[in-house]
């Protein structure tokens, strides 16, 4: 596991925005490097390095669609590079972050739709995570990003809600089979937090936010840095024991 002094290396899928962005300036913070992966925006990629290399840290950024199982063998070449450029042979963390937003009712959800959400957001990751086991050092973590909508139940939610179930049940499949080599798996569940997802309608739809915020404890939607600095601290000596756990971050969203 990793202090500050170690400069640890994490992967970090979907890194150039919102939650991904967060965790990658968040393990800059705490001295962590990190090959993060951008889908097609590359000049939101490059303001991320840009805000690490401020931070005193080091990222690489890679270009990847964790919808394309075919295109792994060739994204793990080009992992080895970048950590050739880092001076290591190793990643230390797992951080499957990226993923896409679906709105539709059980009913009208098309085949279409629900391949393209089965693609990112369970088949992408299992296999994803398969590919990069041999570069994952013994004594490493996995964070999945679920979402708190396997939980609780918001209308046009259920095949992406049902997606990060999966996510959740082989998470914990991934911290006992992993276990005889001291990597630890766990899921983190954010509620709704305001980046631009699902178009920014969190942080953009004054109604939608005010709901939100009257159903959350704390009295607020989310925010990206409530989720980045407690991915980072899941990765830290400090949490080594926490294992095979959902941890939700919502604020307290309907309790």
């Amino acid at each position: 596991m990793y202090t500050a002094s170690t400069n640890a290396i994490a992967l970090v899928t979907g890194g150039s925005r919102g939650l991904g962005r967060s965790t990658v300036l968040s393990l800059a913070r705490r001295g962590v490097r990190s090959i993060f992966t951008y889908h097609s925006n590359r000049a939101e990629a490059d303001k991320v390095l840009a805000a690490v290399a401020t931070e005193g840290g080091r990222a690489v950024a890679l270009q990847l669609d964790t919808g394309k199982v075919s295109t792994f063998d060739d994204f793990l070449g080009k992992l080895r590079t970048a950590l050739r450029e880092l001076d290591a042979d190793r990643i230390d963390f797992l951080v499957n972050n990226a993923g896409t937003s679906h709105h539709n009712a059980i009913e009208f959800t098309t085949e279409e739709e629900l391949d393209a959400l089965y693609n990112v957001h369970f088949k992408g990751v299992f296999f994803l995570t398969q590919k990069l086991l041999p570069v994952l050092r013994d004594g490493g973590r996995i964070v999945n990003i679920s979402s708190g909508l396997t939980r609780i139940t918001i209308p046009n939610s259920a095949p992406y809600a049902a997606m990060k179930g999966a996510v959740e049940v082989f998470t914990r499949y991934l911290a006992k089979e992993l276990g005889t080599r001291g990597i630890a798996a766990n899921t983190v569940a954010p509620g709704a937090i305001q980046t631009d997802f699902s178009g920014g309608i969190v942080r953009d739809n004054p109604d939608l936010n005010r709901f939100v915020a009257s159903n959350t404890a704390l009295g607020r939607a989310g925010l990206p840095d409530d989720i980045g600095p407690l991915i980072a601290s899941l990765l830290t000596e400090d949490n080594r024991w926490i294992n095979a756990q959902r941890i939700e971050a919502s604020g307290g969203m309907f309790i």
